[in-house]
């Protein structure tokens, strides 16, 4: 079982995937271009999309985040069309995309364009990992409402993903920061406060989080949603196009390929002044054949991306007012995301803070290891170091309903989670029924949410309340849920009614050890009974059913959108394997043409090579020409047709081969067997003369015994001396 995790950028995506020694950021995979893109006969995900790009900019999709969960007439859409050149469009209510696929045109909603790509991550992961991919937890920027965070889920089950957690990107950064940190301060000492400044593609986010062994607490976020990397692309950009339209009468914001191409160029020079004061750029034959060539210095882009740069500290004040914080109870920041890169960018938030920025993680990996590691925490089959997440609400959520003709000064609506209550979170509603009724849950405050999302939630009815067996009030309980996700839903509902009884009352007094063994009463006698007193308490007696209407599709409209995705994937599946046929007949071809007069020479006749050398130019004939374009089982049943000659041939050479092969191993084993005898030898003549060495010092030691005089022979010798 995989834990993955998924970065889904609005350019790129990156994935994390947890193994037993931590969590990789698998390169090969791993940073995927974040578009979708339609063909004459399949479509291009990820990678490929990108490859064809510049030749298929009408049928290729991008920013996709930024456009689910989004109604085609809301501002920010239009704003995404500025940086798309497939046509945005209304699907239904949503925005989507209008395409040309299989020679069609076709609309597709960002909820299935969400899909599709997130159908190829699932593939390229498994195929990474040699493993099915179906849990996961994917990044969304704070941002996002309760529609669009549905809109998401709904996409992940149409690619066949269980979506374990939506985190919020600078969350889910901030929790790959805090995890891996072994020196935090105790849960009852001082938070270490860190804020983490994360600046894309397209958005820009300022975390404040406060960190404690064990644990993290969001305790504000602020955003700018339009600032990002591409503003100063479009900046320079916009530079190029007034330069190019002077310098070389070109005008490239007519030409759809020369923008797309100047806009490339420019991100490459962007990146480029990051680390240089000067950045050359060069385009061949961008338009009308003309070449073009410039210079920027830093200075120049810096004044071209001043009004961004100019907005660079609001976000940090936003946060830092909402936490009810000054720069200096800050104790790091960290930078990440790519265009935090730029060092106009560092200069300033540095200046901001009055103390250095932090970098101590991977800019381009932060979020994608932080969901790795939120996944494996939910994960069953992976144990991680206990570490609680608590985010907060950033958009605050009322209920209203009607008033009860039975309580005329009730009041009909209720601010139930407020901005930066923690999420997850429950809040138990009571309300006192004699009828069925209705709630709806809004945002509290519109002005805060992206764009003119409609601030409705939902619509919730409450059945099954009546009065009770007096004409009295049912009083009703209803749970409302901010889920892992950052979802609403109303969770359950039932009745309770007040109830007798009884509890024991404790002695004044009385003070048990709780160490202390448990003993009969003396003298034989029973425990004397407690004192017990009634009292009134609810007790739920049953429970009420609810009904709910969410911005969000339909069961059986989802069915479809999965059916559809499904046909679609397997029709990209049979394109690719006819191509692979495809590939592999024409070099086959060429592989047999030059092989049969070189290795397979000798194992073929010369009517064979006649024979199999018309068909190789028989077949490559066809291939060019009416077999350019057709189906997988023509080009197996061709490359049958070639193997039927090719193969006696192909047999004969691999039969000498293996002979060859035979023999040649035989003789290795001869000559190991040789070996072994000779060492066998070797070591039994060693033996032996070691043997006889020690028989002959055995002997000589034998002969000095023989040899040496008594005790009582060298006394006399002594005494005769003596004498």
């Amino acid at each position: 079982m995989s834990v993955v995790g998924i970065d889904l950028g609005a350019q790129s995506t990156k994935i994390g995937v947890a193994r037993n020694k931590g969590i990789d950021i698998t390169v090969g995979l791993i940073v995927s271009r974040s578009l979708v893109a339609f063909g004459p006969k399949s479509r291009h995900l990820g990678e490929g999309a990108k490859t064809q790009e510049t030749s298929n900019l009408k049928n290729t999709v991008g920013n996709l985040k930024r456009l689910i969960g989004r109604s085609f007439n809301d501002p920010d859409v239009q704003v995404e069309q500025e940086f798309s050149a497939a046509t945005l469009c209304d699907v239904d209510g949503l925005a989507g995309a209008e395409v040309t696929y299989m020679g069609k045109k076709e609309k597709f909603t960002a909820t299935q364009l969400v899909a599709m790509y997130l159908g190829k991550i699932r593939d390229i992961t498994s195929k990474e990992l040699k493993l099915p991919v179906t849990d996961v937890t994917i990044s969304i920027p704070a941002w996002f409402t309760d529609v669009q965070r549905r809109a998401m889920i709904d996409a992940g089950e149409i690619a066949g993903l269980n979506v374990l957690r939506l985190v919020n990107d600078t969350t889910a950064t901030a929790l790959g920061y805090g995890i891996t940190k072994v020196d935090l301060p105790e849960p009852e000492e001082k938070p270490r406060r860190v804020m983490f400044v994360d600046i894309g593609h397209t958005e820009y986010t300022a975390s404040i989080v406060e960190f404690r062994k064990g644990e993290l607490n969001v305790k504000a976020t602020a955003y700018d949603r339009h600032f990002g990397g591409r503003n100063f692309d479009l900046a320079l950009t916009e530079h190029f196009a007034n330069s190019f339209k002077e310098q070389f009468k070109i005008d490239v914001r007519t030409h759809p390929k020369a923008w797309s191409r100047t806009v490339a160029a420019a991100e490459r020079m962007k990146k480029v002044l990051s680390a240089n004061q000067v950045a050359p750029m060069s385009i061949e034959s961008l338009m009308e054949d003309v070449d073009v060539r410039t210079v920027v210095k830093r200075e120049e882009l810096e004044v071209m991306i001043k009004p961004y740069l100019d907005r660079i500290t609001v976000p940090l004040e936003q946060a830092l007012a909402e936490a009810k914080l000054k720069p200096e109870d800050i104790d790091h920041i960290e930078m990440v995301g790519g265009t935090t890169r730029v060092p106009a960018i560092k200069e300033a938030v540095s200046k901001f803070f009055g103390k250095n920025l932090s970098f101590t993680l991977n800019q381009d990996e932060a979020v994608a290891r932080g969901c790795a590691f939120s996944c494996a925490i939910l994960s069953p089959v992976f144990r991680v170091r206990d570490f609680s997440v608590h985010d907060i609400v950033n958009y605050p959520i009322e209920f209203t309903w009607e008033q009860s003709p039975d309580i005329p000064d009730e009041d009909t609506s209720l601010t139930v989670f407020s901005r930066g209550n923690v999420m997850p979170s429950t809040k138990i509603l009571t309300f006192y029924r004699k009828h069925p009724f209705d709630l709806e849950a809004r945002y509290a405050k519109p002005d805060l949410l992206p764009g003119k999302i409609n601030p409705w939630v939902g619509r919730f009815s409450v059945k099954g309340v009546k009065a009770d067996d007096t004409g009295d009030f049912m009083v009703c309980k209803l749970k409302a849920r901010l889920n892992l996700h950052g979802i609403l839903n109303l969770e359950s509902g039932y009745y309770v009614e007040d109830m007798e009884v009884e509890e024991p009352v404790p002695e004044e007094g009385e003070k048990k050890d709780p160490n202390a063994m448990e003993t009969d009463a003396p003298n034989g006698e029973g425990e004397q009974p407690k004192k017990t007193r009634k009292v009134k308490k609810q007790v739920r007696k049953g429970d009420l059913p609810i009904s709910t209407g969410k911005f969000t599709i339909d069961q059986a409209t989802k069915e479809a959108w999965t059916e559809r995705e499904n046909a679609m994937y397997m029709e990209d599946k049979l394109v690719a394997e006819t191509d692979e046929k495809k590939n592999e007949l024409e070099s086959s071809i060429y592989e047999l043409r030059d092989k049969i007069d070189g290795v397979y020479a000798e194992f073929a006749s010369e009517e064979e090579k006649e024979k199999l050398r018309a068909k190789l130019m028989e077949t490559e004939d066809w291939l060019y020409e009416d077999g350019d374009d057709t189906t997988k089982s023509a080009y197996v049943a061709k490359m049958d047709e070639i193997r039927f000659i090719a193969g006696p041939i192909i047999q004969r050479y691999r039969e000498k081969v293996e002979a060859e092969r035979q023999a040649i191993l035989k003789a290795q084993e001869e000559e190991a067997a040789k070996k072994r005898a000779e060492l066998e030898a070797k070591r039994k003549e060693e033996e032996e003369a070691k043997k006889a060495e020690e028989e002959a010092k055995k002997a000589a030691g034998d002969e000095e015994m023989k040899d040496a005089p008594t005790n009582g022979e060298a006394q006399k010798d002594e005494g005769e001396q003596k004498q």
